[in-house]
C-alpha cells in the first residue's frame, strides 16, 4: 500500500491520493475503489468523488471513524489487480463537425497543417478515457487525443458556447454540457445531452467509461436532436471486460 497516501479532508472526508501522475493505470485503480461495492454499501459512506490522481470519501464521523474508513479502504485495494478493471463503457457521441458549429475549425487546421478531413478523422478516430467530470455537471476531462490536434485555448474567452459544443484545449478535448463560457476551441456540436436534470441519471457518463466521437451531417444532426427532445433517443454503448 505504498503507493497509496491517505489525506484527511476536513472532518468527513478522506482524500486517497493513488499518485503524482496522471495515467490509464491511476484511473483504473480510482474506478475500482469508486465503483467497489464493499466500500458503497458500508454503513456511513456518503458518497466518493473522483480526480485525475485521487478519490476523496464523503462519510458520517457520527457511524464511522476516519480511521476505519481507511482500514476498510487499504483492505478493498489489496484485492485489486490490473484485471480488476470490470466492463468498459464506450458512449458513441455523435457530432456535427459542419462549419457553422466549428468556428474555430480552422484556426486549428492552421496551427496544425492539417486538413479538416484530417483534424475531423483524428479526432473521431479515437476512444477517449473520461479521467474525471468537472468545471459543469457532466463536462468530460478526456485522456487520449493525439498530439497532431494539439491547439491552444483561446486568448479571450467566449462569453457563452452553446451546450453540446465539442472543442480542444491545448492538449485535450470535451464536451460542454451546458452553455457557459469557456475558452476551448470549438470544432463539432453534438445534439445529444451530456447532462439533462429530467433524466434518472442526469449525467450520462461516468468518470473512467470512455467516449468515441462519431461525425454525422447536418440532416442527421437535426434528426437526432428531434429524437433528443421527445425522448427517444438512445446514445449507442459499447464496450467488453477491460
Amino acid at each position: 500500500m505504498n503507493d497509496i497516501s491517505f489525506l484527511p479532508a476536513g472532518d468527513s472526508a478522506i482524500t486517497v491520493e493513488f499518485s503524482r501522475e496522471i495515467s490509464e493505470e491511476t484511473n483504473a485503480k480510482i474506478k475500482y475503489l469508486s465503483s467497489s461495492a464493499a466500500l458503497n454499501s458500508k454503513s456511513g459512506i456518503i458518497s466518493c468523488v473522483p480526480t485525475f490522481r485521487s478519490v476523496t470519501v464523503y462519510y458520517d464521523p457520527a457511524v464511522i471513524s476516519g480511521k476505519k474508513l481507511q482500514k476498510k479502504i487499504e483492505k478493498i485495494m489489496k484485492r485489486y489487480s490490473p484485471s480488476s478493471g470490470g466492463e468498459k463503457r464506450v458512449f458513441h457521441i455523435p457530432v456535427c463537425y459542419e462549419s457553422e458549429f466549428a468556428p474555430d475549425l480552422e484556426d486549428v487546421c492552421a496551427h496544425t497543417g492539417l486538413s479538416r478531413e484530417q483534424v475531423i478523422g483524428i479526432h473521431s478516430g479515437t476512444e477517449y478515457l473520461i479521467y474525471m467530470l468537472g468545471f459543469l455537471p457532466g463536462f468530460p476531462y478526456l485522456g487520449g487525443m493525439d498530439k497532431r490536434i494539439e491547439t491552444p485555448r483561446l486568448d479571450s474567452p467566449r462569453t457563452l458556447i452553446p451546450a453540446g459544443a465539442v472543442g480542444i484545449g491545448g492538449a485535450q478535448t470535451g464536451i460542454y454540457p451546458l452553455a457557459s463560457p469557456g475558452g476551448w476551441r470549438l470544432i463539432g456540436q453534438t445534439p445529444v445531452k451530456p447532462y439533462d436534470p429530467n433524466r434518472a441519471e442526469a449525467i450520462l457518463y461516468k468518470a473512467g467509461d470512455y467516449i468515441k466521437f462519431e461525425p454525422i451531417s447536418r440532416e442527421e444532426y437535426d434528426r437526432i436532436s428531434a429524437l433528443v427532445e421527445s425522448g427517444k433517443y438512445q446514445v449507442l454503448i459499447t464496450g467488453g471486460t477491460e
